[in-house]
């Protein structure tokens, strides 16, 4: 019988120290009894065995039979396929011995413990050889009578001593499937932490866009106004001081209703993708500046909610650096894509100090890009609305 090996998992450096994964079924403390009860048996049982002349021969042997069954004890990685070959020759060459001296008791026990770690220790072949080594040494000592009371035993005994190596070949095979089994299941864990953490840092990103969005539309509309309030104090003309005081109101509303929209974003819901864009228009008071153009069909709801954001940015770049000026937006539906087109007039008053975060046309682009779409930022160089700046969003359809 042979002895089974722990199957280390794949973290722990093929079994290294007290964290090895046994085999399931194969208890490494029973695995030590056993090999102990065979010495125990032998000491108790092989005979002769003293201090000197032919005892002192048989106990030399049964101390070398020992030490190579307790070595099966021993973790792969600190034995080297060639030294555990040595090792297990030496083993087979020591029970062997160990039967023609010996002229009673169970040595026996360990050629056939030792063929069963060939099998299970080295690879297939090798360990044939060595168990027929192991079997072909054993009958030989008992067929040629070199030992006293050879008789009591029948030579085919010893050549069945090399049989457990069937046994040994068959427990190595097991302990590579589980190896195997445990190695993917723990390679398809480590994917499944991988894949999460990527969906986890693509959400954040996404929650990112979507608050930088509906804070820079809302906040820097409410601060022009405030801003522009405060210089009309000094002017004293309180009529249009409650104006602006009442644009900043406005804005604070329709901030809110822009955080329901984040939020409906952020859940998936699906918005009415012309509608919305019509009260955002609204909201930042340019009514009747939606133009639609081609047969209108339903846009996934990502596209609408990617194609929302980004008209938002637009609108609150439009309202930050050309205040005053029209503001126009196109939404073509062609028949492999959907543009979005939002084009601002240069600005009738001075605009507010101060620039934006930087973050607006590169989460523009982001978006965008993750529809496997296009996106143009920039000045109308030529046509009718030559000096405009406009964004262009292309999805696909």
């Amino acid at each position: 019988m042979p002895a089974e090996e722990s199957v280390p998992s794949p973290g722990d450096d093929s079994g290294r120290g007290a964290g090895a994964r046994p085999v399931p079924g194969h208890d490494p403390r029973v695995q030590w009894v056993v090999s102990l009860a065979v010495v125990v048996a032998g000491i108790l049982t092989i005979r002769p065995m003293g201090f000197s002349g032919r005892g002192l021969a048989v106990a030399l042997l049964f101390a070398v039979n020992s030490a190579a069954l307790l070595a099966r004890r021993l973790p792969e990685h600190r034995v080297s396929p060639r030294l555990a070959l040595v090792w297990l020759t030496l083993g087979v060459v020591a029970a062997a011995a160990l039967i023609g001296l010996s002229s009673s008791g169970t040595g026996y026990l360990f050629a056939f413990f030792i063929a069963g770690h060939i099998g299970y220790r080295l690879e297939t072949r090798p360990a044939l050889v060595l168990a027929g080594l192991c079997s072909l040494l054993c009958g030989a000592v008992l067929y040629l009578r070199l030992g006293p009371g050879h008789e009591l035993l029948p030579w085919m005994l010893g050549v069945a001593a090399g049989a457990p190596v069937v046994i040994g070949i068959v427990n190595r095979s097991q302990r590579q499937a589980v190896r195997a089994a445990i190695e993917a299941a723990e390679s398809a864990e480590r994917a499944a932490r991988a894949e999460a953490r990527t969906a986890v840092l693509t959400e954040r990103g996404r929650i990112a866009r979507d608050v930088h969005d509906v804070l820079a539309h809302s906040l820097a509309g409410i601060n022009m106004q405030l801003e522009l309030a405060d210089a009309l104090i000094d002017t004293g003309d309180l009529e249009k001081v409650r104006e602006a005081h009442s644009k900043a109101h406005g804005l604070v509303k329709e901030s809110l209703k822009q955080a329901q929209w984040t939020v409906h974003a952020l859940r998936e819901d699906a918005l009415p993708l012309r509608e919305t864009l019509t009260a955002m228009l609204a909201s930042s008071g340019h009514r009747d500046a939606l133009t639609v153009t081609g047969t209108v069909r339903e846009v996934p709801a990502q596209a609408v909610q990617h194609l929302l954001r980004i008209a938002q940015e637009a609108l609150t770049n439009a309202a930050r650096h050309a205040p005053g000026g029209a503001v126009a937006m196109e939404l073509a539906f062609a028949p492999a894509s959907t543009a979005l087109r939002i084009r601002n007039r240069p600005a009738t008053r001075r605009a507010a100090p101060g620039t934006g975060s930087g973050m607006g046309l590169i989460g523009m682009r982001e978006r965008v890009a993750l529809l496997g779409g296009t996106l143009a930022a920039g000045p109308v160089t030529e046509g009718p609305h030559q000096g405009d700046w406009q964004v262009e969003a292309v999805i696909p359809q």
